[in-house]
């Protein structure tokens, strides 16, 4: 695969929704058969659709275009944020069912710990000090929404003001080529980028897979927001891995689909993002007298025919639940969660 296809490959997948730069990627390629990748994960919640499939597609794509993917799994940036309960053993337990999840979806990728990589690296903390000297108190507060916490918060510990400085050296320790995460952490890519220079450490380039929205109406205005994105703590706002198949179906048939409404549907975006990227043809049956069966190659048409009216919106979700029981299956049956683990995140909420 040459330089151009690589560049297409990560620039077409239906997942991606940004590169900065595309002008860097191409560049990067040319000076580097196989770059290395990261995306950094918090160890929280239940797995579900936008934080493993979704993600792993993504992961995938890269490694396709032969580059070495690491999934961070950041159990440090976990007991800061609180998620789990900010409990020690708990997050160490849960880490091993988030490793178990990805060897399954993404088995070429590499994964390390943060806990491992701070271990190894004792002069990562002398380089995070000299790395938030180029932080003003007020850029860091802007940087908060990469939490979920929101910069007006006045409760925020101390702690949690060296998430956004740890994130991003996190990737210098990593030797990171390309920086990979959903658009909720563009921000933490941003600040890379402006102060990696001043302290003569590689720039790398940034990729943004798009995020999944919940499956109710969105109320928030901005798309990818944290109040709109699927969430782990919320069980009806999300598919999870551990949906059988009768409650993945059902949760498709109660997620908000407006006739016609393209803008923010969690049904087009599962079927872009997710169902177009493992399936070349979907096929959507329904009786003579509605139009009788119909079949889509690519999602530009879907979407059309459904902002258009001609897609019912029940046939719709009746479509995307039967393909979607047909990825989320076979993972899920593989994938063992304990009732201990199970318990310990119920316990976290």
């Amino acid at each position: 695969m040459n330089t151009v296809e690589k560049v297409n490959l990560i620039k077409n997948s239906p997942t991606t929704d940004e590169i900065v730069t595309e002008e860097e990627l191409t560049k990067l390629f040319d000076e580097k058969s196989s770059p290395n990748h990261y995306i950094g994960l918090e160890i929280s919640g239940f797995l579900h659709l936008g934080s493993l499939i979704s993600t792993g597609f993504k992961i995938n794509d890269f490694i396709k275009a032969g580059v070495n993917c690491t999934i961070f799994l950041a159990d440090w940036h976990t007991v800061i944020n609180d998620k789990l309960g900010g409990d020690w053993d708990t997050i160490s337990k849960v880490s091993k069912y988030y490793q178990d999840a990805f060897k399954l979806v993404c088995p070429d990728a590499k994964i390390v710990l943060g806990s491992e990589l701070y271990e190894k690296n004792p002069e990562y903390w002398s380089d995070l000090v000299k790395f938030t000297k180029h932080m003003s108190l007020k850029r860091t507060m802007r940087t908060l929404t990469i939490m979920g916490r929101s910069e007006s918060d006045e409760k925020i510990d101390v702690a949690r003001l060296l998430y956004p400085a740890m994130q991003a050296v996190d990737i210098h320790y990593l030797d990171v080529d390309i920086a990979h995460a959903g658009m909720d952490q563009r921000k933490i890519h941003m600040l890379v980028r402006e102060i990696f220079p001043k302290m003569k450490w590689k720039v790398p380039v940034s990729v943004h897979h798009k995020l999944l929205p919940g499956l109710k109406k969105q109320e928030n205005e901005e798309f990818g927001g944290e109040l709109s994105k699927m969430s782990k703590s919320d069980p009806n706002s999300g598919i999870f891995i551990h949906n059988t198949d009768d409650e993945i179906k059902k949760k498709i048939n109660k997620a908000w689909c407006d006739e016609g409404v393209i803008e923010n549907n969690p049904i087009l975006a599962i079927a872009e993002t997710i169902i177009f990227h493992e399936f070349n043809e979907i096929d959507i049956e329904r009786p003579d007298k509605f139009g009788g069966n119909v079949s889509y190659s690519n999602y530009k048409d879907l979407k059309n025919d459904f902002e258009k009216g001609k897609i019912h919106p029940g046939d719709l979700k009746q479509t995307i639940g039967n393909y979607l029981v047909k990825v989320i299956s076979p993972i899920r049956e593989k994938l063992d969660l304990s009732e201990e683990i199970s318990e310990a995140i119920k316990k976290s909420f």
